[in-house]
């Protein structure tokens, strides 16, 4: 399993449609909403890396008003 935390900047005015899409992308176990440069924190939860890659940019970057992400692996210690 391999985890990491999505940085992700929203478009104004497509928030609440690019939120729904987010939530129900496969791989996205947790979503909070933050204050300041970005305006999400994703935790998304894969069997490998590879796949979290593509739910990055293949599916997440792909959301209609999503700006900006920035992916963060975890690793736990």
């Amino acid at each position: 399993m391999v985890t990491g935390l999505v940085l992700v900047r929203l478009m104004a005015g497509k928030e609440k449609t690019a939120l729904s899409q987010i939530k129900a992308t496969k791989g996205v176990a947790h979503v909070t909403a933050v204050f300041g440069r970005w305006d999400l924190v994703l935790d998304i939860e894969t069997d490998d890396l590879s796949t979290l890659s593509n739910v990055v940019v293949r599916d997440i970057r792909a959301i209609p008003g999503v700006l900006s992400t920035e992916s963060l692996v975890t690793t736990a210690i």
